[in-house]
């Protein structure tokens, strides 16, 4: 949709849309995020700068207020959405880069992953860490590359380079049930089943309460899938492989939907579906982001162009009038979706790679999470400088973050291999980390009713968790034979989709944790 959003001066890992869909947030290698009109895809104030380097991660907060980031400089960092100013100081704790950041639901917590191998939960009012035991949330044995809130909040999921997805009880931080296999993951709208993606070239759907693998794996990429997303209405799933290609797949009977999307020249490292359906939006190693029409896929307008890095991470704000993007140039760029225009300056403040990107249920807020261990919350609007301080905690990359349904709080996963629970307003970690995957967290997200998170890593299943306690729901979700990439769940929550390295998409049971199909 018109020309690509500009501005970043390096790779853009993450981005992701506000509540309202009015805008789009991004975070980049360059250090900052930033904010985009997803209208005209002008960038909407300046750069949010306040990491020391990159930011891997951005998720907005639900009532569209805060933006949460994590980055490369091991912090979180929460910002005003509409001043562009950090709220209080950086959530540190993690003691590698923070990969991923999500807000929880009712926005009083953000979770966030790292390379630590931990993920930690913060209050996002006093922005302290809520720990198990005075501890992060453990169990991964690698990188925690994505986290996100299940929809109810009560459960947070972390996807890790041990290509496991572990699922934590969101107030405990006690695992729930086994590792699910996968590396990115996320939940299905209604929370019912999460899916993965995996080294393994697959996408796999998963029962989110009881971690069993629903059918067969999804088939038909020729490379590593990097990034899975359910369509709003549940019906379609859709995957981004390293062969250079997007695909629609049907949820109930796992087919392929049409031909796969060509046109991005190296591998496609994020999808995201527009609130409406009618809309896909790819990032990719090529620097560009493309939007797609998911009836006929055919490209909608020219790539967006402006990052001068990796496009890691994108996302339609809520109201999908912005698309966020976060980029390896260490920047974030807010792209309005009509006009595929850039939407004011790249938000600036991360001082590595953006890896993940997520906008807040209400569009207020962005918050990333960097290559620099920190997560970072941006103002929406005015991309000025974050609210507050960076959320630090996790000690590794910060690979993914996500925003809890009520945008109350945040999940990060991580390759310190945890999941860790943010409070979205005081950016504090929530508990302990998540812990339970034995390699990188590399995705997580919420279930649609906020109570399970559901992560996928490099150890190869996908784990559910109770969003609550943050213990694990069922026992890990096995299936993939290579890293789980991404995970998501279904919009009602019924199932939950995997990608991994293994080439093949899995769709599980959320209640099971049985393969469907």
């Amino acid at each position: 949709v018109g020309h690509p959003l500009q501005g970043h001066t390096h790779d853009v890992w993450s981005v992701a849309y506000s509540p309202d869909g009015r805008h789009i947030v991004s975070g980049s290698s360059d250090k900052t995020v930033r904010i985009w009109n997803s209208e005209t895809g002008q960038l909407v104030g300046y750069p949010l700068q306040g990491h020391t380097d990159h930011v891997q991660s951005v998720a907005c907060c639900p009532d569209g207020r805060h933006i949460v980031s994590g980055s490369n400089d091991k912090t979180v960092r929460i910002w005003n959405f509409q001043t562009g100013q950090p709220v209080g100081q950086p959530l540190q704790g993690h003691t590698d880069v923070v990969n991923s950041v999500a807000c929880s639901p009712d926005g009083r917590h953000i979770v966030s992953g790292s390379l630590d191998k931990t993920f930690r939960i913060w209050d996002f009012q006093t922005r302290q860490p809520l720990m198990a035991q005075g501890q992060p949330f453990q169990g991964h044995i690698d990188w925690v590359s994505s986290v996100a809130y299940s929809p109810d909040g009560r459960h947070i999921v972390s996807g890790s380079f041990d290509e496991t997805a572990r699922i934590w009880d969101s107030q405990t931080g006690q695992p729930v049930g086994q590792p699910l296999q996968g590396r990115t993951v996320v939940y299905s709208p209604d929370g019912k089943h999460i899916v993965s993606g995996s080294n393994d070239k697959t996408v796999r759907i998963w029962d989110s309460q009881t971690g069993q693998q629903m059918g067969q794996p999804l088939q038909g990429h020729t490379e590593t899938v990097r990034s899975v997303a359910y369509s709003p209405d549940g019906r379609h799933i859709v995957s981004g492989s390293r062969d250079k290609t997007v695909r629609i797949w049907n949820s109930q009977t796992g087919q392929p939907e049409g031909q796969p999307l060509q046109g991005h020249t190296d591998s496609v490292q994020s999808v995201a579906y527009s609130p409406d359906s009618r809309h896909i939006v790819s990032g990719s190693s090529d620097k560009t982001v493309r939007i797609w029409d998911s009836q006929t896929g055919q490209p909608v307008g020219q790539p967006l162009q402006g990052h001068t890095h990796w496009v890691c991470s994108v996302a339609y704000s809520p109201d999908g009038r912005h698309i966020v993007s976060g980029s390896g140039d260490e920047t974030v760029r807010i792209w309005d979706s009509q006009t595929r225009q850039p939407v004011g300056q790249p938000l600036w403040d991360h001082t590595d790679h953006v890896f993940s990107v997520a906008y807040s249920p209400d569009g207020r807020h962005i918050v990333t999470g960097s290559d620099d261990k920190t997560i970072r919350i941006w103002d929406s609007q005015t991309g000025q400088p974050p609210v507050g301080q960076p959320l630090q905690g996790h000690t590794g990359y910060v690979l993914s973050v996500a925003y809890s349904p009520d945008g109350k709080h945040i999940v990060s996963g991580s390759w310190d291999k945890t999941v860790r629970i943010w409070d979205a307003q005081s950016g504090q970690q929530m508990g302990q980390p998540l812990q339970g995957h034995t390699d990188w967290v590399s995705s997580v997200a919420y279930s649609p009713d906020g109570r399970h998170i559901v992560s996928g890593s490099c150890d190869k299943t996908v784990r559910i968790w109770d969003s609550q306690t943050g213990w694990p729901v069922s026992q890990p979700l096995q299936g993939h034979t290579d890293h789980v990439r991404s995970v998501a769940y279904s919009p009602d929550g019924r199932h939950i989709v995997s990608g991994s390295w293994d080439k093949t998409v899995r769709i599980w049971d959320s209640q099971t944790g049985q393969p469907v199909g």
